[in-house]
């Protein structure tokens, strides 16, 4: 069956075909554009095709691929990680504001395949990232992915503030589970195979949320800096959340589509 033929057949998206057509192929998109008469051998074409019912079976792409690229980094990704979003990219463009600022010791909770903290270290290496997670396959995960970027971050399996003893950061950052547990989203697009602990916040989607804000001021120096991912719609509990702990100089910002999707702010002791 020629290239032409198996992206023509594939019952997904075309733009997806293609991007998987090309990585079995270790080719760029463009050359099946160029050689689209061109016969796929085996074993090329029963992986294609796996990979296809897999896609229509809801396997999301990335798993698939095996990668997602973030900022300036390609991570690896599995089924054990959450799938690193655009919009957490906003928030390391915050956490690097930070760093020029004077953030130098940053902490990462719940760190998953790593992109936050690999993200901040890539593009500042002077500053000196930790990050933490409860799950040893997802710190597999990071710890592969610093590997094979050449990244120095220092990683800790702990649940939150575990294991981090009288240490102080001047910037924490975090994408926690923010999800409802009863939010219908949980069964839509890629979000049923991705690890439900990276997802799901509580029953409001809030506690997780909650737990930080509460416990960071401890692990912070005075004037550090806690920045949090969140729901598009959590914004002004989030900043409330804040301002009854302690923390001044709140705010809250946009993602790609325009919706708050950060809110951060000052440590005052």
């Amino acid at each position: 069956m020629t290239v032409r033929e198996l992206i023509q057949q594939a019952c997904i998206d075309r733009v997806e075909a293609e991007i998987l057509l090309a990585d079995i192929l270790k080719v760029e998109r463009a050359w099946l554009f160029a050689h689209g008469e061109e016969a796929v051998q085996e074993p090329a074409l029963t992986v294609f095709t796996n990979h296809v019912e897999a896609r229509q079976n809801g396997e999301p792409l990335a798993y698939l691929l095996g990668y997602r690229d973030f900022r300036s980094l390609r991570l690896g990704v599995n089924r054990d990680v959450l799938i690193p979003r655009r919009e957490t990219e906003h928030l390391v463009e915050w956490a690097i504001e930070c760093i020029d600022a004077g953030a130098q010791r940053v902490l990462d909770l719940g760190t998953g395949s790593g992109a936050i903290a690999l993200a901040c270290k890539s593009e500042r290496p002077a500053a000196e990232l930790t990050a933490i997670d409860c799950s040893a396959q997802a710190l597999a995960c990071a710890r592969a992915n610093a590997q094979s970027l050449g990244v120095q971050v220092k990683w800790l399996e702990g649940c939150w503030f575990e294991h981090l003893g009288v240490a102080q950061w001047d910037l924490v950052v975090s994408n926690p589970p923010y999800v409802s547990a009863s939010d219908a989203h949980l069964e839509q697009g890629d979000l049923p195979a991705e690890p439900k602990s990276a997802l799901i916040g509580g029953q409001t989607g809030l506690e997780s949320i909650e737990h930080i804000v509460e416990h960071t001021p401890h692990y912070l120096v005075p004037g550090g800096w806690l920045l949090l991912e969140h729901g598009f719609d959590q914004a002004d509990d989030v900043a409330a959340l804040m301002q009854d702990r302690g923390f001044r100089t709140i705010s809250s910002r946009l993602d790609w589509s325009g919706q708050p999707r950060m809110t951060g702010g000052q440590w005052q002791s």
